[in-house]
């Protein structure tokens, strides 16, 4: 049976400078996947921010693909920890059934099946932040159309419902089960647009947003027609996305830190999959304008990235 990678994180808690609200020691443990750049550097800037937070050097469990789950969640018991923040789906996964005292907070997934038993924050942001984003690009927009799987967004899709009422738009939500569904309900979302008040959103959906075969039809007919279409992923910007939000990896790691404080002092009122608010914003200025949309250098610099990179 394979080992169990362990992190070179110190096995006693040390409290470090700075403001956030201390936990107590060796209470939180960190579970993670165990892979390679860039997404090594994402988890550990989450790390950073849950230290940061907690004012202690946290406990860190990086799991490789042929880890021994059961010796990791005895280890997790015998460190005295009390509440584990699971970081990823296979992070997720390892930790499930550590039956700790506090449990889990779980962070740098997209959706889950089972969300509402699950506590933390998401990969997706807030539509509520998308939406206000796009209408300070665009105010003259009325209507956004977002093709999705149920069974991956059915909850983010009702929160963007939500949050397009209270922003006077009118999301039309169209669902589709599989590929070659995606492919009609985009061409009937296409033929209906009209780009001077219609925009296309993306989400995270493996489904409905497949990179190979949706991504770029999406694409060529968008800039075909002059179609604003914006994203929860900033490597769509980097392909012809008018723009993205994109997790702040510390501050998320900050709020995973201070829900895991909240949880271990008692309060479990958070409970569910809560979607991301700890965000950065990419542009791509060549699409922005295509479009029409030329915005000046000053605007340009309220995002964090720009695309194509000068």
């Amino acid at each position: 049976m394979a080992a169990l990678l362990l992190g070179t994180l110190p096995a006693q808690a040390e409290l470090a400078e700075g403001g956030g609200r201390q936990a107590p020691a060796d209470s939180i443990a960190v579970v993670y996947p165990d892979i390679g750049d860039p997404y090594r550097k994402v988890f550990a800037e989450i790390i950073d921010g849950i230290e940061d937070e907690t004012r202690m050097r946290v406990r860190g469990y990086p799991v490789g693909p042929h880890a021994d789950l059961a010796e990791l969640r005895i280890q997790l018991r015998r460190s005295g920890s009390k509440l584990v923040i699971a970081l990823g789906r296979q992070g997720v996964k390892a930790a499930s059934g550590a039956d700790l005292v506090a449990g889990m907070v779980v962070g740098g997934i997209s959706s889950a099946p089972d969300s509402e038993r699950l506590r933390g924050i998401t990969l997706s942001p807030d539509p509520a932040l998308l939406f206000s984003h796009l209408k300070a690009l665009l105010p003259s927009l009325r209507r956004i159309t977002v093709v999705y799987n149920p069974q991956n967004n059915h909850a983010l899709i009702k929160l963007a419902q939500e949050a397009a009422r209270s922003q006077g738009l009118d999301l039309q939500a169209l669902e589709a089960a599989d590929l070659a569904g995606a492919v009609r309900r985009y061409e009937q979302a296409f033929a209906a647009a009209d780009n001077r008040y219609d925009a296309l959103w993306l989400p995270q959906d493996n489904t409905t947003v497949d990179e190979a075969i949706i991504l770029p039809m999406v694409l060529k007919e968008s800039w075909n027609r002059s179609l604003p279409i914006f994203s929860s992923s900033m490597l769509h910007v980097k392909k012809g996305v008018l723009f993205a939000l994109y997790p702040n990896n510390f501050e998320l790691g900050r709020e995973l830190a201070s829900l895991a404080v909240d949880v271990l002092n008692g309060d479990n009122t958070r409970q569910g999959l809560n979607p991301l608010r700890s965000v950065r914003s990419a542009l791509n200025w060549r699409t922005a304008n295509h479009i029409g949309l030329n915005l000046d250098p000053g605007r340009q610099r309220n995002f964090d990235a720009i695309f194509p990179e000068p």
